[in-house]
């Protein structure tokens, strides 16, 4: 894939050789995600940001990436500030905001969405997630965070063992991931949900043409068992007919300390898109897990900053010049990573 001026609508998009790429970079932009550098080479470039669903990490991760390499963010958010509420089509905001800004990041509720929206822009759109089909940026920073936590335990993302755990159906973090995982080998699934949930038939069948191993099971235990991460998901209520169907699921695969000592190896890596539901009744992942180390879900939401930077750094290609117009902070920066 050519980076520059691309949009990043899916992630068959690409190969491997484009995410070492891209990963390349992340690891580079790692003292200006911290705070330790500053750097201006994206000084007077526009962000348009349009997220037209709720969103916290994602929308303020894409803005803070673009701020950090010192470009500036104009957001609008929900339907009801635009002129879609008006009757206006996507190809045509597309063609008006794309003269506002110098690259999109769009969440939109309706599968294939941005792809048409892209279809109207005159600059470059990245795909913040459309209804319950992909979400590329957020299954790069996934595996991003997986090679940091294996790299840590001296190991590679060939031969991974991955159990997915959640609401597979509608969660759209787990069908990315799954499709970047068709770049490597062997990979080891295990997916766990119950059958009403399972992952899409399309994608079961893309993992096993691959050469994957495909485990799909209802039960926990024996899911998260033998494997080197757990990818828990919440039930997405916002797809359901009604929150009462959703509440037929919820809480039925709950991650605890218990649960994860009897059945996990002792290095298991717990990750999770975030938000997890706090809710009582749910808590997919119980806030007694918040003191075990192998709990990546903040370490996770953190390199979502580095890896929109990097992806950001090679649309406007400006990768190789970050540096050149850098210099330290001014102001107390300790933060504990």
């Amino acid at each position: 894939m050519k980076f520059p001026g691309s949009h990043i609508l899916s992630i068959d998009q690409f190969e491997r050789g484009d995410v070492e790429r891209l990963f390349e970079v992340a690891d580079r932009m790692r003292p200006y995600a911290h705070r330790q550098r500053i750097t201006r080479v994206l000084e007077g470039a526009i962000l348009g940001s349009m997220f037209f669903e709720p969103s916290t990490r994602t929308r303020i991760s894409f803005g803070s990436a673009f701020n950090l390499l010192g470009g500036e963010v104009r957001e609008t958010t929900g339907f009801e500030t635009t002129a879609i509420a008006k009757g206006e089509s996507l190809f045509d905001t597309a063609r008006v905001l794309s003269g506002y800004s110098d690259v999109i990041a769009m969440r939109h509720p309706e599968e294939g969405s941005v792809r048409e929206f892209a279809q109207g822009s005159r600059v470059p759109v990245i795909n913040g997630g459309d209804g319950s089909n992909e979400h590329p940026t957020q299954a790069l920073l996934d595996l991003y965070t997986i090679r940091s936590e294996l790299m840590s335990r001296g190991r590679g993302l060939d031969g991974l063992r991955i159990a997915m755990v959640g609401d597979l159906r509608y969660g759209r973090t787990v069908h990315s991931l799954s499709r970047l995982l068709l770049l490597y080998q062997p990979v080891h699934v295990h997916l766990v949900a119950p059958p009403e949930l399972r992952m899409p038939a399309e994608i079961t069948e893309a993992l096993r043409s691959a050469g994957h191993e495909v485990i799909e099971t209802e039960a926990l235990e024996q899911g998260i068992a033998g494997v080197d991460i757990v990818y828990s998901t919440r039930i997405q209520e916002e797809r359901f007919a009604s929150r009462e169907e959703a509440d037929l699921y919820r809480g039925r695969l709950r991650l605890n300390q218990s649960v994860y000592t009897a059945n996990c190896e002792p290095n298991t890596v717990i990750m999770h898109p975030l938000p997890r539901d706090s809710r009582a009744g749910a808590q997919e992942l119980d806030v007694d897990l918040n003191d075990n180390p192998n709990l990546a879900i903040f370490r996770q939401s953190d390199n979502g900053v580095l890896v929109r930077m990097a992806l950001f750094a090679l649309i406007l290609d400006v990768a190789d010049q970050v540096d050149t117009h850098a210099r330290d902070v001014n102001w107390f920066t300790e933060r504990r990573f």
